[in-house]
């Protein structure tokens, strides 16, 4: 029996945050020098955790390779119990799974020989053809101008890799490819098919040999194990009732049984600080094991769609779409990242050298409210913060 909560979360959750004010629960743990600095952005989290946009915050500020800030805020979990954030929380990422590994993934690929972003995606996948889909390339799949749908109904229902894999390779472009943007899920199924294929693993174990564990990421992966279950956010309830905690909360995901190339990834502040500055370090050419050459990751994180058309996306990351409201007025326009559906997001600004990592489970307990201007206005706050300039239309 599906559970409906929303009077009693609310309530518990306003309960729950009053609790961990009057304990400390919303200090924030920061570096001192840099408490007051950031003073403007720690109070836009804790208003949004008071007003129930999410039960709580991990989030963070780094530039010039030092963390130069962190703070911690609210509850990790409400339902059933009420527990604190911390900062080793584990969260799921969702689609952050995207640029962190999937694209990655097949850039290295790319680098390797193996893949070219401008065959077309039949060539490694050849029942992708159906459809109509024999015109698509790799390049429109990382930059989301397939013109394939957002995500696969669920209806009639269906279970497992292999009804997921079929149901991607019959799928009929909504749009003529190259056309236009779709933000899809399908999209990075395929890649993550193909990144499959290519190696003859599954994407959870190339992922941890080849990315998470050359950037010592050990506290990152899919399909969590038991040893992290206390530390994990719970998401919400899924159609059984059941709360969702350590098995990602993305429905096409979890009927892939967890190992996908749109999302599945779960991880740490700690981790995705690790990631985002052996990214900042990679791209601005300093010693660092990010797992791709340089030249590569900058056509990872510059505008690579069609020509012609207004929305930015590198491959995998966004740069100006309507997703990149995380960028906030003051990042650069050259600076780049992705959000997950459960809260989480990432931004990293080369042209200053900086990154800002927000990570919540803002669909805790039941689905939670949107974090979308959340995003921005703690953005901007950072920008102030550090006297970076409006960065205009």
């Amino acid at each position: 029996m599906k559970v409906h909560l929303p009077a009693l979360s609310r309530r518990r959750l306003l309960q729950g945050s009053a609790l961990l004010l009057a304990q400390g629960g919303l200090a924030a743990c920061q570096i001192p020098r840099e408490a007051d600095r950031f003073a403007k952005a720690d109070a836009l989290i804790q208003q949004a955790i008071s007003n129930g946009e999410c039960p709580g915050v991990v989030w963070g500020v780094g530039q010039h390779g030092h963390l130069i800030h962190r703070g911690v805020f609210g509850a990790r979990s409400l339902e059933p119990q009420c527990e604190a954030m911390t900062w080793d929380t584990v969260f799921d990422m969702a689609s952050l799974t995207k640029p962190m590994i999937t694209a990655l993934a097949v850039m290295q690929l790319v680098e390797k020989g193996l893949v070219d972003v401008d065959a077309p995606v039949a060539r490694y996948l050849p029942q992708f053809a159906a459809g109509g889909k024999e015109q698509i390339t790799v390049r429109l799949l990382l930059t989301h101008f397939s013109g394939l749908q957002p995500d696969l109904p669920r209806h009639p229902d269906w279970w497992g890799k292999a009804a997921a894999t079929e149901r991607v390779m019959q799928a009929v472009p909504k749009q003529p490819p190259g056309s236009g943007f779709i933000y899809s899920d399908l999209n990075f199924i395929a890649l993550g098919l193909l990144v499959e294929k290519i190696t003859l693993q599954t994407l959870n174990v190339y992922a941890q040999k080849n990315i998470l564990a050359p950037l010592d990421m050990v506290q990152s992966g899919f399909l969590p194990p038991a040893s992290l279950q206390a530390r994990i956010a719970p998401t919400q309830y899924d159609e059984h009732g059941h709360m969702l905690r350590g098995v990602v909360h993305d429905p096409t995901a979890r009927r892939m049984d967890g190992v996908a190339g749109n999302a599945g990834l779960f991880s740490t502040a700690d981790d995705v600080t690790r990631y985002a500055q052996a990214l900042l370090d990679k791209r601005a050419g300093r010693p660092s094991p990010f797992p791709l050459t340089r030249a590569t990751l900058l056509c990872m994180t510059t505008p690579q769609q069609p020509a012609g058309q207004k929305s930015l996306r590198g491959f995998g990351w966004d740069i100006a779409s309507p997703y990149a409201t995380p960028r906030g007025d003051r990042l650069s326009r050259t600076s780049f990242g992705h959000t997950g559906f459960t809260g989480t997001s990432l931004w990293i600004d080369p042209d200053n050298d900086c990154y800002v990592f927000i990570l919540t489970n803002r669909v805790h307990p039941n689905g939670g409210h949107s974090v979308v201007h959340l995003r921005h206005d703690v953005a901007t706050a950072v920008g102030d913060a550090l006297g970076l300039p409006l960065s205009g239309p």
